[in-house]
């Protein structure tokens, strides 16, 4: 084998290196606690999961702590049972108390906890939550999420999101916030005319109405003017009858 190839043959060998790290670095990042679905309405209710891989290959996970956002409490979150393991919801008291369906809420769920079971390597495992009801001041709710494996280790999926859109390397869950979207048949606040275009939509009609009766009123005096002339020619006839047959 001569110089030529054998330099070909080392970068292939390097590139292809190179390729594989790359593929074992996205694997692991691309695989982080989340919630699903992403999004949800603001001033409502909505059931959520959080998504829960292993990223081991020689530990089992066996509990998630999901810390709830202090700045949005939420008056109802309740878990939903997810078999082989157990949940335990903590509350936290109100600085400020919420009103929900006309009753004081004085305390808030701040954090879920779920222990006793395992999700294996290569798997992974949803813990269902409803929550509600939704802020309409924000544009996301912040959850922090611990995960806890056989071996003692613990992740801290707590980190923000980077500017640039660039993830950090413990993303913490995120779900977005949106606007709620208008029902067939409700009116759109864009298509909401407002005092000012009634305002002009009255003067509008009534302008109309104005030419309307001025029209109505030119076509009578016109027909008026007709009839005049007919009887002033049919008296002129008769008058000249008249001093002719004197």
């Amino acid at each position: 084998m001569n110089a030529s190839r054998v330099r070909t043959a080392r970068a292939s060998l390097v590139a292809a290196l190179a390729a594989g790290g790359v593929l074992l670095l996205v694997g692991p990042a691309s695989a982080h606690v989340g919630v699903q679905p992403g999004t949800a309405e603001k001033g409502g209710y909505s059931t959520i999961n959080i998504k829960v891989p292993n990223e081991k290959d020689d530990a089992s996970t066996v509990k998630l702590e999901l810390n709830l956002d202090p700045k949005h409490p939420l008056a109802s979150v309740m878990p939903q049972a997810v078999p082989g393991w157990e949940v335990k919801v903590e509350k936290t008291k109100l600085d400020k108390p919420l009103q929900m369906h006309g009753k004081t809420i004085e305390e808030a769920v701040s954090k879920v906890t779920w222990t006793g079971g395992k999700i294996e390597p290569g798997q992974f495992q949803q813990f269902p939550l409803s929550v509600g009801q939704l802020p309409t001041d924000a544009d996301e709710l912040v959850f922090k999420a611990l995960q806890t494996y056989s071996d003692d280790d613990v992740v801290r999926w707590i980190d923000p999101s980077k500017p640039g859109g660039h993830e950090a390397e413990h993303p913490a869950p995120v779900l977005k916030l949106v606007d709620k979207a208008a029902k067939p048949g409700e009116k759109n606040a864009a298509d909401d005319k407002g005092p000012k275009a009634e305002a002009a939509s009255a003067t509008t009609e009534k302008a109309a109405g104005s030419e309307n009766g001025s029209d109505t009123t030119a076509r009578v005096l016109g027909v008026a003017g007709i009839v005049v002339g007919v009887a002033g020619v049919v008296f002129g006839v008769l008058a000249g009858r008249r001093r002719a047959s004197a």
